[in-house]
């Protein structure tokens, strides 16, 4: 007996044994591929460019070789179940360019401009018709073929300007605006300052103060002064997060999407692009309005934005295709070719008009003289009430052009203001227009 029970013991301390090198040889192999695929991570990481920035590529599989379609998306911002602001955003991978284009919400989309209702302008169709209908619209204006969408909720926009620890921002002017129905307190002083969240959504949705006043006629006016600062804002949160961020803040980043944004969005199409969204300057970032002008309806005499079809294919080209059919590009001039500079080349001339008189016959008065001397106009809006009527040369017109410009309006002078890349003159109209 005492032999069979020692017996016992040794076969089990040699099981034991075996296990035990079976067991170590598992943790062998597994520490091996554990050590080899560490080192192809390290290898692809410092190819990558190290930091949280290789980190993110060689996690979601960056490959520099592959070559991604440009991407066109909806941008919505909603509160209160109103898509107010709406942009269009493209982005193409390899040379590294992107577009914002501002829709205005009070876009009209409906069948009678006479009898335009709340629930013709764009920024209601969302929550009525819902996004395809939204899309649809959009596509219809604008000519293109938007097919992804991202929805964000205004708290968002709190939340991620908290997580990154605020956004450096020059607000343009100083906003003071209350408004208990909405529960939107604005309360912000001009200049560059670091904004947290509360501060950033107070403005983005500023449009006015409470005694009226509004952005300059220079800025903007009212709703293009809003979307002019939006794309700002948004320019500059894009660049101080890509700046900021670090590898700890990717699920917080997750965590926030997941609970504000919606989007059609797959997870596969989003990896793709997101290492080289990593390397996007924010230089190479333009953007613009849809042209157009805002104006009364005739019977129901509801305010609506009407979009100019033909300038906005011409925004459309520059701005998403980087083409004006206008442009010369591509056509032989002679070396000894001479520019008239006696003779009005006003179809090239880009004018954006602001409404200080208070009078929506003047604004389309105005608008229609323009065009029908041949000169663009590609935007329109309101600005504080002005006595004068006023035009901007900010891109150095020709003697011609000034000349014909001034005809045009019975305006005498001209003034001089800062250059713009969008518009080579600003027309504000003052009460003292004549119709």
């Amino acid at each position: 007996m005492e032999k069979q029970s020692k017996e016992k013991k040794n076969t089990k301390k040699k099981e034991n044994k075996k296990k035990k090198h079976i067991f170590l040889k598992v943790i062998l192999i597994l520490l091996l591929i554990i050590s080899v695929l560490a080192g192809i991570f390290i290898y692809k990481w410092q190819k990558n460019g190290g930091g949280w920035k290789g980190a993110i590529k060689t996690t979601l599989g960056y490959d520099e070789n592959k070559k991604l379609d440009k991407i066109y998306c909806l941008l919505l911002g909603q509160s209160q179940n109103l898509t107010d602001t709406i942009m269009i955003a493209s982005y193409d991978p390899n040379n590294q360019e992107a577009a914002l284009l501002s829709i205005p919400r009070d876009t009209f989309v409906g069948e009678s401009k006479a009898y335009a209702s709340g629930y013709d302008k764009i920024n209601a169709i969302y929550s009525w018709k819902g996004i395809e209908e939204l899309l649809e619209d959009v596509n219809e204006i604008t000519g293109l073929n938007v097919e992804y969408y991202l929805k964000v909720d205004t708290e968002a926009l709190k939340v991620l300007v908290d997580e990154i620890g605020g956004v450096y921002f020059d607000v343009p002017i100083d906003m003071h605006y209350t408004d208990k129905g909405q529960n939107l307190y604005i309360n912000l002083k001009a200049g560059y300052q670091l904004l947290d969240g509360d501060k950033a959504e107070q403005v983005v949705r500023f449009r006015h103060n409470s005694d009226g006043s509004t952005y300059s006629y220079e800025y903007g006016g009212e709703d293009l002064g809003r979307m002019k600062t939006q794309r700002a804002f948004l320019t500059a949160l894009l660049e101080q997060t890509i700046e900021n961020m670090d590898i700890s803040k990717i699920f917080s980043f997750l965590d926030i999407a997941k609970q504000y944004v919606e989007t059609n969005l797959d997870f596969n199409t989003i990896k793709d692009y997101v290492p080289y969204i990593l390397e996007f300057n924010i230089d190479n970032l333009n953007t613009a309005t849809l042209p157009g002008i805002s104006e009364q309806a005739e019977i129901s005499r509801i305010w609506i934005y009407t979009v100019y079809e033909d300038e906005t294919e011409e925004v459309i080209n520059e701005l998403f295709y980087g083409t004006n059919k206008d442009s010369n590009e591509g056509n032989v001039i002679d070396e000894n070719t001479i520019t008239d500079t006696n003779v009005s080349n006003s179809e090239n001339i880009k004018i954006e008009v602001l409404n200080g008189s208070g009078s929506s016959g003047k604004l389309t008065e105005v608008v229609n003289s323009l065009k029908a001397n041949g000169f663009s106009v590609i935007q329109t809006g309101n600005t504080s009430t002005t006595n004068n009527t006023t035009i901007i040369d900010r891109n150095d017109l020709s003697q011609a052009d000034s000349e014909k410009l001034k005809e045009t309006l019975g305006i005498e002078n001209i003034t001089t203001g800062n250059a713009s890349e969008t518009v080579d003159a600003t027309i504000i109209i003052g009460t003292d227009y004549i119709m």
